[in-house]
């Protein structure tokens, strides 16, 4: 029997704090799974979407992108987070035309996040007027028409942004990134702006191909994974179903970290006994502590300690042969890193010098290693240079481009990667430009366009009497997911026309344009028919496999559409009936887009074909399949980069923003964070018991947390987020942390990691001022 959606929000009086866990998953997950589906969807419905999720004849999960296995798949191919995600994707739960008419604009923007996604299924097409108080509805050619009129009238078309989400579909992304460039602009943000856009930058540097070099098989096979800024037990559950396969297999695991994670201690598998009944798979072998900020300190000491092997014993720890036949600069490497400063090293990482050595053994005796990271290593100024250290410890002893080794940068959202790959990216390159211009005899833009934080400063920069933005989003929840909340809602406020793709109601779309519009379209879960027949649509996992995801549940309303459709639809309402290209047969069958993207998109040939076989295709990767490396110099490139030290001042911590147990991104499932002992509530920072002695801070105590940014004239610039309780928590001394997007208020739009232009969310300087404010004083606010 499903549950009605909650009427009050979240009172953060009722947060209760127990000890963290020391172990992840096991019964408690799958009750929590089936729990979270029956009240969403009811048994009957809960069963049919579970038993289709992630199967070669079902959809792909709309949560994160962890590649299924190429043979045999389980019954219960998911994970906890992936059952919530379907379970709020497919609720039973509405927000129609009744509610907006209940709920004012102004009242839903007093909601938290948690309250707003609980709603339920967006049902038709709504439009906020200028001076109007509630969304109201409006016909889908008014709504097509209204976005036409806006953006005819703009001077240019780069004062339009079109942002993309990570869920949006191979076909969808590809037509939408046509429709953006036939209009005119590379204005094409996205989520990997916020995420990995730095593992992207540093991986196209050194190896020429911004994606992971690894299999599922590879990581089953693997003899060493080291995990670095990473919580899989939370973030991509499944994943520790591949870590326990390589420990049954020999494999030895550390873990690199600022806060202990119970699902990289201790995996307790619910479909095996050892999961149910016994105590489970113990995973990490070391667990190095570090330091938020560090782990580029670490990869460099661990470069200099197998150099220092390879001298005390000549060719038997470097790959000699690798490194002549296919690197470029391990002399000035090298060099570079003769001269290491190790009281550098452990003031940055705040580790033993004896345990960075057992790892650097570790990796000397390993014959195929992976190392594996994710937002914890990407969200630092100098995230770039990091993973360039991460890769010269591999090119070092040869782990390209052999099986069981390589770089495995896990992707948090279930297409992401395939987005890109579809060429939704404000910086395209040439070549793709070209073959764009070829396949549709249209002229394509060549200027580069905003990414996230440059859409976010050209709407903060603008002077008054300039006309505002149009901002589009296919998918995504923009305001929740970007940094500074107060600048991004000002910016966002500031746009003539703001338009939300949406499945479900979410902060965006109470933080709106003069107009605002709100565009409900299907979900992964849902049937897809088109004129000519049911669609399936594709999607690119986090290891370069693309395959077929087919909806089978009866769409939430009969007014949906597809996100294909929407994009159709809205091209011709801008460019005209007239136009070159057929939008209206792209519409009908998606076939046909898929027959232009094999023309278009590198390794896509034969797209119709390829991806109807049962696992569908892996994309070509140059350094996994033939060592050979598309960088300006042909070869992997070895990099030296400066060390970095994060020094705080006297009084201060360095906060990381993470998610809790019961989120995904932007989407909160629920209040609690199981693994690190929080219920009912998220306001919360976690702060070493010694620092909060060293502060004057006591656990319980409730208290306002300010960052502090220097601005480039001198001045120190702060920002504050009202009324978090202090959880007394083995994180690293001198570090801190609390959920998103509560802390989102506290990262400064300008502050970027250098190349890749990524917030800095896991490098916040803090101070603790005792709150004027209740805990309960904070039950509405964002």
């Amino acid at each position: 029997m499903t549950r009605e959606a909650p009427r009050q929000d979240i009172d953060e009086s009722e947060l209760v704090v127990s000890e963290p866990k020391e172990w992840a998953a096991g019964i408690p997950g799958v009750l929590v799974s089936l729990g979270r589906g029956m009240d969403q969807m009811g048994a009957g419905r809960t069963v049919k979407t579970l038993r289709l999720l992630n199967q070669r004849k079902g959809f792909d999960c709309p949560g994160c992108a962890w590649p299924e296995g190429q043979g045999h798949r389980s019954f219960a191919e998911f994970c906890e987070n992936g059952a919530k995600a379907v379970a709020e994707e497919a609720t039973r739960r509405r927000v129609d035309a009744d509610f907006f008419a209940e709920h004012s604009v102004a009242e839903l923007a007093q909601r938290t996040d948690y309250w707003l996604g609980s709603q339920g299924r967006l049902t038709h097409p709504m439009v906020l007027r200028p001076g109007a108080t509630h969304y109201e509805p409006i016909s889908w050619a008014e709504s097509f028409e209204l976005i036409a009129s806006e953006l005819r009238e703009l001077d240019n078309p780069d004062q339009a942004v079109f942002y993309t989400s990570g869920r949006t579909s191979n076909e969808a992304a590809f037509l939408y990134q046509l429709f953006v460039r036939s209009f005119g602009t590379n204005n094409l943000p996205d989520c990997s702006n916020m995420c990995h856009e730095s593992s992207g930058s540093a991986l196209n540097q050194t190896l020429g191909i911004g994606k992971g070099s690894v299999s599922l098989d590879d990581i089953h096979h693997a003899d060493l994974l080291l995990i670095a800024g990473q919580n899989p037990g939370t973030n991509h559950p499944r994943m520790l179903s591949a870590l326990e396969k390589a420990k049954r297999n020999g494999a030895k695991i550390v873990a690199i970290n600022p806060l202990p994670e119970a699902g990289l201690l201790r995996f307790k598998n619910p479909q095996n006994i050892r999961g149910v009944v016994g105590k489970g798979t113990s995973l990490a072998d070391e667990f190095c502590q570090i330091r938020i900020g560090g782990d580029l300190a670490l990869f460099q000491a661990l470069g200099h300690l197998l150099l220092a092997a390879e001298d005390e014993a000549p060719g038997t720890v470097l790959d000699g042969d690798f490194i002549r036949e296919h690197t470029h600069g391990f002399a000035e490497y090298s060099a570079h890193l003769k001269t290491l400063d190790w009281a550098k090293v452990e003031e940055a990482t705040g580790l033993e010098r004896s345990q960075i050595e057992t790892v650097a053994r570790m990796l000397a005796e390993s014959k195929r290693t992976i190392v594996c990271w994710a937002m914890g290593i990407t969200q630092h100024k100098h995230s770039v240079p990091t993973i360039r250290e991460l890769v010269n410890v591999l090119l070092l002893r040869g782990m390209i481009g052999k099986p069981g080794a390589g770089v495995c940068p896990v992707r948090g959202h279930s297409n992401v990667q395939g987005d890109r790959t579809m060429g939704i990216w404000e910086k395209p390159p040439a070549a793709f430009l070209d073959a764009m211009e070829r396949e549709f005899s249209l002229p394509m833009p060549r200027e580069h366009g905003f990414d996230t934080v440059a859409a976010l400063q050209a709407m903060r920069d603008r002077s008054a009497e300039e006309r505002g933005l149009v901002f589009f989003a296919l998918g995504g929840n923009f305001v929740a997911a970007s940094p500074d909340t107060e600048v991004t809602e000002a910016a966002l406020r500031s746009c003539s026309l703001t338009v939300q793709v949406s499945t479900k109601l979410n902060r965006s779309h109470v933080v709106h344009g003069k107009t605002a519009l709100i565009l409900p379209t299907l979900g992964r879960t849902e049937r897809d028919i088109q004129h000519t027949g049911e669609q399936f649509v594709t999607v690119e996992d986090s290891m370069s496999a693309v395959h077929i995801s087919r909806g089978r549940l009866e769409p939430a309303s009969e007014t949906l559409h597809s996100e294909v459709s929407i994009v159709a639809r809205l091209a011709r309402a801008v460019l005209g009936a007239e136009h070159s290209v057929p939008w209206e047969d792209f519409e009908r069958d998606y076939d046909e887009i898929r027959d232009r993207i094999a023309r278009v998109v590198p390794g896509c040939t034969d797209y119709n074909a390829r991806v109807r076989e049962p696992n569908g295709f892996i994309l070509p990767n140059p350094p996994r399949d033939s060592r050979s490396f598309p960088t300006a110099t042909k070869l992997a490139n070895f990099t030296a980069n400066q060390l970095e030290v994060l020094r705080i001042p006297k009084g201060r911590l360095l906060l990381q923003t993470l998610r809790s147990h019961d989120q995904f991104n932007t989407t909160i499932y629920g209040l609690d964070d199981r693994y690190r002992g929080v219920k009912n509530g998220r306001r919360v920072v976690f702060v070493n018991p010694k620092d909060c002695a060293r502060l004057g801070v006591e656990d319980g105590q409730i208290v306002d947390l300010i960052s502090e940014w220097l601005l480039p004239d001198g001045r120190m610039e702060d920002r504050r987020a009202e009324a978090f309780r202090v959880v007394a928590f083995p994180t690293a001394v001198g570090c801190a942390a609390a959920y998103y997007p509560e802390a989102n208020p506290l990262v400064p739009l300008d502050s970027v990691a250098d190349e890749s232009n990524t917030p800095t969310s896991k490098s916040i300087v803090i101070r603790l001022e005792s709150s004027k404010r209740s805990a309960a004083d904070e039950t509405v606010q964002n």
